[in-house]
C-alpha cells in the first residue's frame, strides 16, 4: 500500500460503543445515546478516530439488540433519532466518525418483513426468508423432522416449526433471530435502500454483522440417511451437526458485497468505512474480501487469533499457547502484505476481557499486562479497535452463580449442558472465564456506588472492582492504563511505520516473549513483550535492543538489558 496513497483508516483508531452498558444518562439502569453525548469527550481525549455503535434499533432485546424489528429507527430504550442526528454532528466537530452496525443476516422475528412472511405460504414476503418443509416423510414438528440437523450458534436446531403453516424457518442464532434470503432481490434492495437512508444521514460507515453468512446453499442439505450433515459430523456431546459449509462464505456471498458497494457506496464523496465480521474466514479468503480491485468491504474482523485457548467449542477453556498465537496472528500479517487490510482487536462485546483472559488480572500486575498486551496489538499492521473499559483494564466479573448470567447465549449453554447431565461446577466455571456478560457489565467512570454508569440499578451489576478501577482515577496519572493507550494512539496517528510498515515476526518458537519488527523505509521499529511473569535478558534473545532508542514502553526503563515481567517496549534500531 502506498504511504503517500493510503485510506485514511490505516491510520485510524475505532473505539466499539455498547451503548447498554456505556452510560446511562436517565437514570434507568440502562446506558442510552445521551450517555453517549455525554462521554464523547473521553473518546476525542484518548485520540479515537471512529465511534462504532453497537445496535440502538428498535428491538424486543432477545439479543440485546441483535434482533432488530425496525432498520430505521431508534428503540425508546437508547433515545431517539433526534439524538442520533445529535450524535453524529457532535463527533464530526470533534473530528470523528460515526459507523453502526448493521445485522442484516437475520432480523427481529417482531419485524414487519418477519411478520408479512409469517402470515402464510402464500405471503407477498415469504421467501424474503427461508421456510422449508419437515423433512421427507416426517410430521412437522416432531424430533428429527427439522429440514437439516444444523446446530445454531444459541443451542439448539437452526431450524424452527411454524405450526400455522406447518413449515419451518432457518435462524442460525436465536428463534427470535429468521436469516433472510439473500437469494431473493427485493430482500437486497430493500437492505441496500435502507443503508443509503444512514449514509444520507451523516453515518460515516457500518461494521457488518455475520456478513459472510448472508449467502447460504440449502440444496441437497436435508441430510443423509444416518443423520449426519453432508456439512459435518454431529458436534461433540449432540445429535445436531455442522452446518457452517453451507452458510460461511457461501457461494453468492461476492457477488452480493460487490452488488452492495455498487448500490450502496460507490460514487459516494465522503471519506467511509465498511467492515466485514467474518467467523471462520481465512487469510485467502480475507484477501479476496478486502482487496480493492474487489470492491467489497475496506477490512474484516476475523477470530481466528480468539479461537485458540478453545477445544471443541468456546467453552471448552485451554491455556494459550504463545508459539500459536505467534503464527496466526504472524499468519494474518504476511497474508494480508500486500493486498486487503486486517481488523485488530483483543476485546469486544462478545469476547471476555483480555486482561483476564490473555493477561495477569492480579493485583500485581494486571496493569501492566493490560498495557504490555495493548503494545502487543497496537504495534501490528491493521487497524486496532478499543472495547469499551479496555482502555482502563476492565477485567472479567466475579460471577457467583448461574443466576448471574443474562446473555442468552450464555443461559441456553448451561439449560443445555444440565439436560445433558454435565457437572454444573465444571460448566459454571466455563462460563464464567468466556461469557459474554464478562464484555458487558457497566463501564467504570468512576468509585461512586454505581461507577458513575448510573443513578439507578445497573441492569447488569457493576464489577466491584470499579473502586479502584475506574476512568476517574486515571484521566490524570501518567503511569495510568488509560495514558498508556492514548500514547499507543497518537504513536500510530503520528509514525507511518506503525500505519503502514512491513511486519516481521521475531522468535517464533519462544513461549514468552512476543517480539517483532515494523519497517517503512528506513524506518524501523523493534516491538518486545514479556507476556510472562517471568525476567528475560535481552543481550541472548534480542541482542541489538541493548542501547536502542525508546520509542515507547509501558514500564520505566530501569536496566536496559531486562525484559521485566509483562513489560512491552517499541525501539527504534534504524
Amino acid at each position: 500500500m502506498d504511504p503517500e496513497n493510503a485510506p485514511w483508516w490505516t491510520r485510524a483508531v475505532v473505539y466499539q460503543v455498547y451503548p447498554r452498558s456505556f452510560m446511562d444518562s436517565d437514570g434507568d439502569g440502562i446506558g442510552d445515546l445521551g450517555g453517549v453525548l455525554e462521554r464523547l469527550d473521553h473518546l476525542a481525549d484518548l485520540g479515537i478516530d471512529v465511534l462504532w455503535l453497537s445496535p440502538v434499533y428498535p428491538s424486543p432485546q432477545a439479543d440485546n439488540g441483535y434482533d432488530i424489528s425496525d432498520y430505521q429507527d431508534i428503540d425508546p430504550l437508547f433515545g431517539t433519532l433526534a439524538q442520533l442526528d445529535e450524535l453524529i454532528a457532535e463527533l464530526h466537530r470533534r473530528g470523528m466518525r460515526l459507523v453502526m452496525d448493521l445485522v442484516v443476516n437475520h432480523t427481529s422475528d417482531e419485524h414487519p418483513w418477519f411478520v408479512e412472511s409469517r402470515s402464510g405460504p402464500d405471503s407477498p414476503k415469504r421467501d424474503w426468508y427461508w421456510w422449508r418443509p419437515p423433512r421427507s416423510r416426517m410430521a412437522g414438528g416432531d424430533p428429527g423432522a427439522e429440514p437439516t440437523n444444523w446446530q445454531s450458534f444459541f443451542s439448539g436446531s437452526t431450524w424452527e416449526y411454524d405450526e400455522t403453516s406447518g413449515e419451518y424457518y432457518l435462524h442460525l442464532f436465536d428463534r427470535k433471530q429468521p436469516d433472510l434470503n439473500w437469494e431473493n432481490p427485493d430482500v437486497r434492495q430493500a437492505v441496500y435502500a435502507m443503508m443509503r437512508w444512514w449514509l444520507d444521514r451523516g453515518v460515516d460507515g457500518f461494521r457488518m454483522d455475520v456478513i459472510n453468512m448472508i449467502s447460504k446453499d440449502l440444496s441437497g442439505r436435508d441430510g443423509v440417511p444416518d443423520g449426519h450433515l453432508h456439512d459435518g459430523p454431529p458436534l461433540p456431546g449432540s445429535a445436531l451437526g455442522d452446518g457452517s459449509a453451507s452458510y460461511l462464505c457461501g457461494p453468492r456471498i461476492h457477488e452480493f458485497l460487490q452488488e452492495m458497494h455498487r448500490e450502496v457506496f460507490a460514487g459516494r464523496d465522503a471519506a467511509l468505512l465498511t467492515v466485514g465480521e467474518m467467523p471462520g474466514v481465512t487469510v485467502e479468503q480475507a484477501r479476496l474480501f478486502t482487496d480493492p480491485a474487489g470492491a467489497e468491504v475496506d477490512m474484516v474482523f476475523q477470530f481466528e487469533h480468539v479461537g485458540l485457548d478453545q477445544g471443541s467449542s468456546k467453552w471448552d477453556v485451554r491455556p494459550l499457547k504463545m508459539r500459536d498465537l505467534k503464527a496466526s496472528l504472524g499468519r494474518w500479517q504476511a497474508g494480508l502484505a500486500d493486498v486487503g487490510w486486517n481488523s485488530l482487536y483483543w476485546d469486544n462485546h462478545d469476547q471476555p476481557r483480555a486482561v483476564s483472559r490473555f493477561g495477569d488480572d492480579s493485583p500485581e500486575f494486571r496493569r501492566d499486562s493490560a498495557t504490555c498486551l495493548a503494545t502487543l496489538l497496537h504495534l501490528h499492521r491493521g487497524t486496532p479497535y478499543v472495547y469499551q473499559g479496555q482502555e482502563i483494564g476492565m477485567a472479567n466479573y466475579p460471577f457467583a452463580s448461574v443466576d448471574d448470567f443474562q446473555d442468552i447465549e450464555s443461559v441456553n449453554h448451561f439449560a443445555t449442558e444440565m439436560v445433558a447431565g454435565e457437572d454444573p461446577t465444571t460448566v459454571l466455571a466455563a462460563l464464567r472465564r468466556m461469557s459474554r456478560d464478562n464484555a458487558r457489565t457497566p463501564v467504570q467512570w468512576d468509585d461512586s456506588k454505581s461507577a458513575g454508569f448510573t443513578t439507578g440499578t445497573p441492569w447488569l451489576p457493576v464489577n466491584p472492582d470499579h473502586v479502584e478501577w475506574n476512568a476517574a482515577a486515571q484521566r490524570d496519572d501518567p503511569g495510568s492504563v488509560l495514558a498508556h493507550y492514548r500514547r499507543l494512539i497518537a504513536l500510530r496517528h503520528g509514525l507511518p511505520v506503525v500505519a503502514l510498515g512491513d511486519f516481521a515476526m521475531l522468535l517464533p518458537e519462544h513461549d514468552e516473549v512476543y517480539a517483532f519488527t515494523r519497517s517503512l523505509q528506513d524506518d524501523v521499529l523493534l516491538v518486545m513483550c514479556n507476556v510472562s511473569r517471568a525476567p528475560y535478558p535481552l543481550a541472548e534473545l534480542l541482542p541489538g535492543a541493548v542501547g536502542a532508542e525508546l520509542v515507547l514502553g509501558n514500564l520505566a526503563v530501569a536496566d536496559a538489558t531486562v525484559l521485566r515481567p509483562w513489560e512491552a517496549r517499541v525501539l527504534r534500531i534504524s
